[in-house]
Order: C-alpha cells, then structure tokens, then sequence
C-alpha cells in the first residue's frame, strides 16, 4: 500500500537547473537572454523582409524561413521559463507544462536538423545544378519537403510525453536539468524503461545520422564543383558561404551528438558539463542561424540597410 502511495504522477516537477551551478545562475541567466533576445529579433527580421521582399520568395530564403520559424519555437519553449528559474526560482513546472515542453523541444530539434538538410540540398542544386535550380525546387516541392520534416519530428516525437504520463513515479519528482529532457524525467520513474529509452535513443540517432549523412554527402559534392569553378574569385565565394554554413551546422551535430552520447556512455561526465552543452545545441544555433544565413547573405542584408536608411531619413 506503501509503495502505492509513492508511485503517483506527481502533479509538478521541481527542475535543479544546472546541478553544482546554482549559485551562479543569476550570472549564467544573462548570456542567455542576450543570446535569446538577438535570435528572437534575427529570426523575426528575416521572416519580415523575406514577406515585405518579392524577389527573395526563392528556395534558398523559403527555406531560411522554415528554419527561423523552427528557432523561435526551439528558444521560447525553453529559455523563457529557464529564466524563472535562473533568476526568480521558480523551480516548480506542471506535469503538463513538463510534458508539452518536451514536445516542443524534442519535435523542434529534429525539424532544425531536417531544415538543415533541406538548405544544404538546396545549396546543392544551386551550385551543381544552378540552370534547372528553380525547375528542381518548385515551390509546390518546397512546400512537400517542408511538411515533410514537420510530419517526421510530430510523428517520432510524439510518443515521447505520452509514454511519460502513463509510468509512475516514486523516487522523486526533482529533474537534474534546466528543461524537461526526455531522458531528465524518464530517470524518475519507479519501473524499468528500458524499451522507453532505446525508442528515443534509437529515433534520436536514426534522424541525426541520415540527416547527417545526406548534409555531408551534399557539402562533399558541392566543394567538388566549387574546386571545379574557372573564376577563383567566385571559389572563394562560395567557400566562404559554404563554410559558415558548415560552422553552424557542425556547433548543432557536435553538441547534440555529445549530449546522445553522455546519456548513452558518458556516466562518468560531470553533470554541469552535460547540462551546459545541452543548452547550447537549443540556444547557439537559434541565434547564429540569423547571423550566418541572414545577414551574411547579400540580399538580405542589402533590404535591411535600405529600410533602416528610408527609417533614418
């Protein structure tokens, strides 16, 4: 009867936040509101011009689009609420609210990896293919392959919080973690997950290796063609893009591929540094996106100056 007790749903969660950290979370809480604030204004000012600009309704920026949109979500769900924690201590979440975050963070991380992949077969076609680019990439094509990767990350997503609400808990109902990770809460459960882990660990390797996999082989054949260019000048060019591309790309696999394998392998991994480098494959790529896709980018930047100079005058 004891042990019935105890193996309840809770109603709330408590999160710690960043365990061995929380006397620095006041501090700690400050780059990441700057670095959420300047994703929040990046990614909506690209949504703007992109609507307000005709001539940028091409792959390349609709594609930027999905990926800002996929930010705003990814940040917001998190970093708002971690900032309760960080600096007013609000530890306690719902087991609802536990639950729709997860959703959100789980389903948006998978959607950024296939808005990724979408840009970098893009860049592909534009490069290797750049005659039949518009005819390859139709906006009916476009809009499949965005809808594509939304079904992919609600379909293997969703399991996710309602596995969770259908076991007991009877440990306790604090979360070492600054959000409700998946495998932050499965860990309290009272019964054996085992088959609740590997589905998620399984799904989590499946899309982030093929996307990576696809992402590679498509950055592969483009340097090929940019090697094969007859202008150095134009080489250059495209090196550069590619190259900041990549850069983004590689912070998002690198830190979430860590945090696969530190929940896979790495018990002997300082729970802090975990954590820390959870954080920043939800917070980091938000806010580099705009920089290196949007203001890097010729037209985009060119339609800001001439708004902010019309404003000016």
């Amino acid at each position: 009867m004891g042990q019935d007790n105890k193996s309840q749903t809770p109603s709330t969660f408590l999160l710690v936040g960043i365990p061995g950290l929380e006397h620095l979370h006041v501090w700690i809480g400050i780059p990441f509101c700057s670095m959420y604030l300047l994703a929040t204004v990046g990614n909506v000012t690209i949504l703007a011009v992109v609507r307000a600009e005709r001539s940028l309704h091409e792959p390349m920026f609709l594609f930027l689009c999905m990926l800002s949109v996929t930010d705003l979500v990814l940040s917001t769900s998190t970093l708002p609420r971690m900032l309760c924690l960080f600096w007013f201590g609000a530890r306690d979440i719902a087991l609802d609210a536990c639950l729709t975050q997860m959703f959100f963070i789980h389903s948006f991380t998978a959607m950024e990896s296939g808005f990724f992949l979408a840009m970098a077969i893009d860049r592909y076609v534009a490069i290797c293919h750049p005659l039949r680019h518009t005819t390859i990439l139709t906006h009916a094509r476009i809009a499949k392959m965005g809808a594509s990767v939304i079904f992919r990350g609600v379909a293997f997503f969703s399991p996710h919080p309602i596995l969770l609400m259908e076991l007991p808990y009877c440990r306790t109902r604090v979360i070492a973690h600054t959000y409700c990770e998946f495998m932050a809460v499965v860990k309290l459960a009272c019964v054996d997950t085992g088959a609740t882990k590997r589905y998620s660990l399984s799904v989590a390797s499946v899309i982030s290796s093929c996307d990576g996999f696809l992402i590679a082989a498509s950055y592969v054949l483009i340097l090929k063609a940019v090697f094969r260019l007859p202008s150095r000048e134009a080489s250059f060019k495209a090196l550069g893009t590619c190259g900041s591309h990549v850069c983004v790309i590689l912070v998002f696999y690198s830190t979430a591929v860590f945090t696969f394998l530190t929940h896979r392998f790495g018990h002997n991994v300082a729970p802090q540094i975990h954590i820390f480098i959870a954080n920043m494959y939800l917070l980091v790529p938000p806010f580099l996106n705009p920089i290196v896709y949007g203001i890097r980018t010729k037209k985009i930047r060119e339609y800001v100056l001439r708004f902010l100079s019309v404003e000016a005058a």
